[in-house]
């Protein structure tokens, strides 16, 4: 009996005396010889009065969306479990008083994993969005050194958080009669408190029998763990010191250490591994607000001899296969919002425009730059409108205020156009016939034979709108008092002669579409395509945004699909039978593969092609 209990002193020693926990390997009641049990709050043979079990389930909804706080855990809280009772488009999130996002924060969303804060390891678990209706939760062991508190970032009616945890009690023996109630966020139930006291099983002198070595020696007493439950592993062999005579297992520090036996390796567990899912790693989010995808790689594997291999998927058939795509969020995106009526027409009558504002507003409500929403969703902000049919009529102005001769018969002229009430300054037809005069005779007075130039008025705009060009008559007269003549304009070669042309712009024509020639067909046979550059320009030839996306010329068309002729390369053959496998398991982008399985390699490649040419 003196080694056992030299034993338990020795255990009793290293549990009290050096804070080490007791071995879990021995259970509660290894050495105390009884049923006792651990208790919720981690004591042997505790009635759960040693700590307070905090439980409740938060349900409220909220009128905004955001970061709304749900629950506030404090210091020393132990065995936390926060979980959404049913899968929604919310999200939890965690925060430590002192300010530190340890989870979701800062509108980003974390990916599922293990997250380091307050002194514990949270692990967040977000089930799969597709094939799982669970909520997403963090649990975590404690205990915590801070403050934390948990949020909801809100973006649909809330299906009600569960949340739990365990804070120890300061005063044991007044435990009993108090209940902590919900301080925490005003709802919830929670159990009573609970209290124990750890026994002490540890005298005042441990004793320990005399140490006389030659009275003992090594001795086989089993073997480690083997490193692999499958796919060949090893052990070792376990020497322990016992008493020579009785064999009674004593500590190490009995038997001579220089004498001990070299542990011996053993291969162990040699049969191969069951074959198993290999989950890659999830790629980024397809959109860096609102829902999005992401993708992941999966492959049946198989473990032997420290060694890893991609094996056919049918290995893996008896187990379910793990999703390759699933739906992502980073953050909420921003939305359009409509900040105004539509404004009262441009024009009293005719086709017009009328504007209102859109804006994008984030998800707190403040203005943001147009690119922070979905360009494609934004309401229109200019529209045409009709104000119905403007009446037509001749609209004269005043006769010039000089006759065009300075001494004798000369013609004073004035501008007719047939316009819009004002409206407008595109000359129209439709007025009638009746068109007023551009000119009429004037007499400065009797004068000398004299030659010049006479310029009559110019004509109406070649263009409706954009540039345009306008002529008028230019002739050599000869004027006397009660005449003029016609001359050649060699006549009035000496004086500098008017222009007869002059380039005009009634109105602005906008912008509008440009695009090339197409290009030359990508492929001589199965589905080839053309391109060609298109481009929105205004008046100026200065790139635009304001020309119609129904109007839009294409960029892209098919060309050449009659089928390729099959060509049949003689140096490229498969060097091997089984080269399907080399296929399945996506190889060939090795030149070493490539090479030795050929033509299996090269179908693949033109499958690929081909199926990238029809898109």
């Amino acid at each position: 009996m003196l080694p056992a209990l030299a034993l338990l002193l020795l255990v009793c020693l290293q549990t009290h005396v050096l804070g080490k926990p007791w071995p879990q390997s021995l259970g509660c009641d290894d050495f105390l010889g009884s049923d006792k049990v651990v208790d919720r709050c981690g004591v042997c043979g505790g009635d759960n009065t040693a700590c307070k079990v905090v439980s409740g389930v938060f349900k409220h909804t909220f009128a905004k969306m955001g970061y709304h706080m749900i629950v506030e855990i404090p210091e020393g809280a132990t065995r936390i479990n926060v979980t959404e009772m049913v899968k929604s488009r919310n999200y939890l999130a965690l925060r430590s008083r002192s300010g530190r996002s340890i989870i979701n924060g800062n509108w980003a969303i974390d990916r599922p994993g293990k997250y380091q804060g307050v002194g514990t390891m949270f692990t967040y678990q977000r089930p799969n969005e597709i094939s799982s209706t669970a909520g997403e939760s963090f649990v975590a062991e404690g205990p915590t050194n801070e403050i934390l508190d948990v949020y909801m970032i809100y973006q649909q009616p809330n299906p009600g958080v569960h949340y739990e945890f365990i804070l120890p009690v300061e005063n044991p023996q007044l435990s009993s009669a108090s209940s902590p109630g919900n301080a925490l966020n005003g709802q919830g139930d929670h159990e009573a408190p609970s209290r124990v006291r750890y026994p002490s099983l540890m005298p005042e002198e441990p004793v320990l029998p005399p140490r006389h070595q030659r009275e003992y020696n090594w001795k086989l007493v089993g073997t480690m763990d083997c490193s692999a439950s499958c796919g060949r592993g090893t052990r070792r062999t376990v020497f322990g010191c016992v008493q020579r005579v009785t064999h009674e297992p004593v500590g190490d520090e009995l038997c001579d250490s220089v004498s001990r036996p070299s542990p011996q390796e053993e291969a162990c567990n040699v049969e191969p591994c069951p074959a198993f899912w290999d989950i890659g790693e999830w790629s980024e989010c397809s959109r860096t607000c609102g829902l999005g995808m992401q993708h992941r790689q999966v492959l049946c594997r198989q473990a032997y001899a420290n060694r890893t291999l991609t094996v056919p998927a049918g290995l893996c058939q008896h187990l379910e296969r793990p999703e390759t795509a699933s739906t992502c969020q980073l953050k909420i995106c921003s939305e359009w919002q409509i900040r105004s009526e539509w404004t009262s027409c441009s024009v009293p009558c005719g086709v017009g425009q009328r504007t209102r504002e859109v804006r994008c507003v984030s998800n707190v409500g403040d203005f943001v730059t147009d690119d922070e929403c979905n360009m494609k969703l934004r309401p229109n902000d200019v529209e045409n409108c009709d104000m119905g049919a403007c009446a037509k009529s001749w609209f004269f102005s005043e006769w010039s205020s000089q006759c065009s001769a300075e001494c004798g018969m000369g013609v004073q002229t004035r501008s007719v156009l047939c316009l819009k009430n004002l409206v407008s300054s595109l000359p129209l037809d439709g007025c009638g016939l009746e068109r007023p005069s551009e000119f009429q005779a004037c007499n400065s007075g009797p004068c000398e034979n004299r030659t010049e130039w006479f310029t009559g008025s110019w004509s109406q705009c070649s263009a409706e709108c954009g540039p345009g060009d306008q002529q008028r008559a230019v002739v050599c007269l000869a004027t006397t008092d009660a005449s003029f003549t016609v001359l050649p304009p060699s006549e009035c070669s000496s004086l500098e002669r008017p222009p007869n042309q002059q380039s005009c712009q009634l109105k602005a024509c906008g912008a509008k579409w440009y695009h090339t020639d197409w290009s030359a067909c990508s492929k001589t046979c199965e589905g080839g395509f053309q391109v060609r550059e298109v481009c929105c320009l205004t008046d100026q030839m200065v790139p635009s945004k304001a020309c119609e996306d129904w109007l839009r010329p294409e960029e892209r068309q098919s060309c050449h699909p009659e089928p390729c002729l099959p060509e049949f390369d003689e140096n490229c053959q498969d060097k091997y039978y089984n080269c399907n496998v080399v296929v399945q398991a996506r190889l060939c982008v090795y030149n070493y593969y490539q090479t030795a399985c050929c033509a299996s390699c090269r179908r693949v490649a033109q499958r690929q092609s081909a199926y990238r040419g029809r898109r």
